[in-house]
């Protein structure tokens, strides 16, 4: 490449990198965090496992939920809407990181032409005999050029460009905190079908006995042993056990349609046998550190800084809009009316050409654009705010639940125990003519209730559980495809 050629590119890319030197952005810096220093110690005794750290393989201990959540992760069509806005955000970024070196354009062309003579006089050859009537020409050029290249001197072009990156980084933690929210639902869906499952089976068995229990019911009826009113008692508690077992059948379907969508559409084939509700096992407990440590492993609280950021570099640009555009001009190249001559140093040609503008009147556009871009930084600011505020509320509220709901099981434990004898007295004392079918009746209420309870509180905790993981920033797994927790 000829020598001019070479420096008007170097010009160019050397006068670029100087320009982009300058930013009117303000110093992004983390707004201090508007929470309380630590978690409340009432319920905050502290574990050795960093939930950031684990993936949901480690954590969830049901092989049966392990294989829908890795299904969920691969087909679920949000996360997978999600990804491509990365890949969107990126090309943004892409498109506008381009801006800040200028593009150098290669053109060559060849015109061959024939001009008559006769249209020029000064080139008329008259009446001469032999003379031609036209003359036929070549032109060849090649060159390069730059095209209204705008000097960053103010930094607008680069605060844009940081703009732009800080939005990509933003749709890429919204994608992390989509993954972590889509493992989250995954897991409280699968315990839903767990307990209803449970909550079937409970109403299956509870409805065969009080079956055997109307069957004794009638025999004694028919055999003047007793009224009809324990007949019509033993009756009301079948139906009441059928009504519950009815009402539990429609919660599963409507749960497992709801589990179909999460995991892309169509249940997996080939699912492992799961674990009950008692048999999930008890899980490590997790340091919940401090609430600081969010902002580096919550990726709602990281795509919320990088909007902050974002809005601060716009900040730069609309400052940068009240001083002069400078742009550049340029091209070099050689032209030869012989293709074998193209090259040679007679045929070189180049020009070079600054322009500035500034507009003197916009009738407080700029101004505008300025109070737009602060005003935008201020609900950033509260947008961060209120992100940080809302996972401590939730890792707060899970380590709450942690401790209150593993009180709570223990207790219902208990509870079905005292009702489990209360209800078998209650038979006893029937049967031996002591007490009336109203303290069966109620006894077997009290029972069945008791054990319904135990199973949704069952449910509760292991939903709280996999909250609890998920809120502290656990659940990336590298083997898995979509973010990873860098």
């Amino acid at each position: 490449m000829n020598r001019p050629v070479r420096t008007l590119i170097a010009l160019a890319v050397s006068t670029s990198a100087l320009a982009g030197c300058a930013s009117m952005a303000p110093e992004h810096t983390r707004p201090p965090a508007a929470t309380a220093p630590a978690y409340d110690p009432d319920y905050r005794p502290d574990g050795e496992v960093v939930a950031s750290q684990l993936s949901y393989r480690d954590w969830f201990t049901d092989p049966r939920l392990v294989q829908l959540i890795g299904t969920a992760l691969e087909s679920n069509r949000d996360l997978l809407a999600a990804t491509a806005r990365i890949e969107q955000a990126r090309a943004r970024y892409r498109i506008q990181d381009s801006r800040r070196l200028p593009t150098v354009v290669a053109n060559g062309s060849a015109t061959r032409s024939r001009q008559p003579l006769g249209v020029n006089p000064a080139l008329d050859a008259g009446d001469v005999e032999g003379a031609p009537d036209s003359i036929t020409s070549n032109r060849f050029e090649v060159g390069v050029g730059v095209s209204a290249f705008e000097l960053d001197f103010w930094g607008r072009i680069a605060s844009l460009s940081d703009q732009a990156r800080a939005q990509y980084l933003s749709t890429v933690a919204a994608q992390r905190a989509f993954y972590l929210s889509l493992i989250a639902d995954t897991a409280t869906t699968y315990y839903e079908i767990v307990e209803t499952q449970e909550q079937i089976a409970l109403a299956e068995a509870t409805a065969k006995s009080r079956e055997e229990g109307l069957r004794i019911a009638r025999l004694r009826l028919d055999n003047g042993v007793t009224s009809a009113l324990p007949f019509r008692q033993a009756e009301t508690l079948l139906t009441q056990a059928e009504q519950q077992l009815s009402s539990e059948k429609l919660a599963l379907a409507r749960l497992r349609n709801q589990l179909a969508v999460l995991v892309g559409g169509n249940m997996p084939e080939g699912l492992r046998d799961g674990l009950t509700l008692a048999a999930q096992g008890s899980e490590p407990r997790l340091a919940a550190g401090m609430p600081s440590d969010l902002l580096l492993v919550r990726p709602d609280i990281i795509a919320a800084e990088e909007e902050l950021r974002a809005a601060r570099a716009n900040i730069g640009a609309a400052r940068a809009a009240f001083f002069p555009t400078i742009s550049l001009t340029g091209n070099a190249g050689f032209s030869s009316n012989s293709l074998d001559g193209l090259f040679s140093s007679d045929g070189l040609g180049w020009s070079f050409g600054p322009s500035i503008s500034l507009p003197i009147f916009d009738w407080g556009g700029r101004e505008a654009d300025l109070d737009l871009a602060q005003a935008l930084e201020v609900e950033q600011v509260a947008n961060y705010d209120k992100t940080v505020q809302t996972a401590f509320r939730e890792v707060s509220d899970a380590l709450a639940g942690r401790r209150y709901l593993a009180e709570q099981v223990a207790t219902l434990e208990r509870a079905v125990e005292s009702q489990e004898q209360i209800a078998h007295i209650a038979r006893l004392r029937y049967r031996e003519g002591v007490a009336d079918y109203l303290e069966v009746l109620d006894a077997e209420r009290n029972l069945f209730s008791a054990r319904q309870q135990l199973l949704t509180t069952e449910r509760a905790w292991l939903q709280n559980r996999a909250t609890l993981f998920v809120a502290l920033g656990g659940g990336f797994d590298p083997a898995e495809p979509g973010p990873g927790p860098g």
